[in-house]
């Protein structure tokens, strides 16, 4: 069956497949209706416009039935070929029916037993049903995420599995670190970096744990998860933020700074915001968490995930709260950079590209502390979306590594613990060494060769001039007081 328009090419073709009656149970009451079969081409289209999970029609409504009997479960598809009313290049198209049952009986749009066929293009879309009722194309109007074939799709999701193990790991050994080793522990870096690294660790258990405990087909357990998984996602950017904040107090009010029980309030801030938003989020709507479904569903391709389902509460409390975390995290990335490549550009004892490594270590470093990475995600559009989302992936499932990587395995104090304790003392440095040396001349003159150590928990030490105060900022809690082997080039 043709819908003919004004031009020469059709509007919609519908195609029954010949193994159509024989889903259908033959009685005396119906048999005479099998011989009638109905077509109906809705133009104006404004009964069905709903939009759905931000998506909306982009093509006329076509109805095909089979006397007034109900049939789904084809062996052989419905074939409907339908014109998009506007030509989509990079969006995604959905083919779904009018579900009458939806919305209290006012219908709304259903994809279930309905697929995209390959023969679709950027003008028309060919859906393949199993099923008889209204249907229509969804278009995904954000164009966020390109389509994805399942070649990518699995290389992804590998990826993004094993880098959240592995990141899961490596946070976990970051703390354990900081736990056991008191010296290391005692400036507000250190512990502002543990509960970053206790985030991480919780939010990539409960990613890892998420994609299982949703095939258990239990509702009340994918909401918990959901809200656990939407509570540490959360805290990471909190505490990424927080991260900043430390680094503008300890650079522009440097000296006669006190702030009482900070630790204790950036912990207030840092687990109890994200709490307060999770909270209300559920206290107006918990079935905003549930169960979702990614990927190419429309192929049969999709992957269920425990997730937030209201798309307004996504945009508002994820996309919203990283943007301005992010911002902020970008701003102070600049003023701390600026900060270091001034001090560097004072001196004249090291060359030009010790000075370039350095600062791409300092650089990458800050990258990963405070997430920027993250941002990959606000440039996933349009055709380079798939390469942004390998970015992403990668980038960010192994955040927990290059934390570890840059504040831990190359910080000189935290070397010298393992040194000493974990190796029995086998490769334990003597009291006479260089690096005791340097320690020790540092703890009375202290040198902003460690600023960037200080403020960020990390391991370089990029600015180098000398930061000079009275004894008290040798005892200043928001620097570290562990000088770098490379400071001993100072004397």
């Amino acid at each position: 069956v043709v819908f003919e328009s004004e031009s020469v090419d059709p509007v919609a073709q519908v195609r029954l497949p010949a193994s159509l009656l024989s889903s259908v149970s033959l009685t005396e009451s119906n048999r005479a209706v099998l011989s009638r079969i109905n077509f109906m081409f809705f133009k104006k289209t404004s009964l069905f416009q709903r939009e759905q999970d931000g998506r909306s029609l982009n093509s006329y409504v076509v109805a095909s039935s089979v006397g007034n009997l109900s049939i789904s479960d084809l062996k052989d598809p419905v074939e409907i070929e339908i014109v998009h009313l506007s030509e989509q290049l990079t969006l995604n198209p959905v083919c779904m029916f009018w579900d009458f049952s939806l919305n209290n009986g006012a219908g709304g749009w259903n994809a279930d037993g309905c697929s995209v066929s390959e023969q679709s293009s950027s003008n028309k879309t060919v859906c393949l049903c199993d099923h008889m009722t209204h249907f229509g194309i969804l278009m995904d109007i954000s164009g966020v995420s390109a389509h994805i074939d399942s070649k990518n799709n699995k290389i992804l999701t590998f990826i993004t599995y094993i880098g959240c193990g592995v990141s899961a790991i490596f946070s976990a050994a970051t703390l354990l670190t900081y736990v056991a080793f008191e010296k290391i522990r005692r400036d507000y870096p250190s512990k502002i970096l543990m509960n970053l690294s206790s985030s991480l660790l919780f939010l990539n258990m409960t990613f890892l744990l998420d994609g299982w405990l949703a095939a258990l087909d239990a509702p009340w357990l994918c909401v918990s998860v959901a809200v656990f998984l939407h509570y540490f996602l959360l805290t990471t950017f909190t505490w990424m933020g927080l991260e900043s904040i430390h680094m503008y107090i300890a650079l522009v009010k440097v000296f006669n700074t006190y702030i009482r029980r900070y630790i204790l309030k950036f912990c207030v801030v840092g687990w109890g915001l994200p709490a307060v938003v999770v909270g209300i989020v559920v206290a107006v709507d918990k079935n905003s968490y549930g169960l979702q479904e990614y990927g190419r569903v429309e192929a049969g391709e999709g992957s269920e995930f425990c997730w937030i389902k209201n798309q307004v509460v996504f945009y508002v409390t994820c996309v919203g709260y990283f943007c301005v975390v992010f911002l902020l995290n970008v701003a102070m990335f600049v003023v701390v950079m600026l900060q270091i490549c001034g001090r560097n550009g004072k001196r004249s004892n090291r060359s030009l590209r010790e000075e370039i490594l350095r600062n791409l270590r300092s650089v990458i470093s800050l990258t990963f502390l405070l997430g920027m990475t993250w941002g990959f995600a606000l440039f996933a559009w349009g055709p380079v979306s798939l390469a942004f989302m390998y970015l992403f992936s990668i980038f960010n499932s192994l955040q927990g590594l290059f934390i570890f990587i840059f504040h831990c395995a190359m910080k000189e104090n935290v070397q010298k613990q393992w040194r000493r304790y974990l190796c029995c003392g086998r490769f334990r440095l003597s009291d006479n060494s260089d690096w005791s040396k340097t320690a020790t001349n540092n703890t009375k003159k202290v040198s902003s060769d460690n600023l960037g150590k200080s403020l960020s928990s990390s391991s370089f030490s990029s600015s180098t001039a000398n930061w000079t105060s009275k004894a008290k900022a040798t005892l200043n809690p928001f620097t570290k007081r562990h000088s770098n082997t490379e400071s001993s080039s100072h004397q």
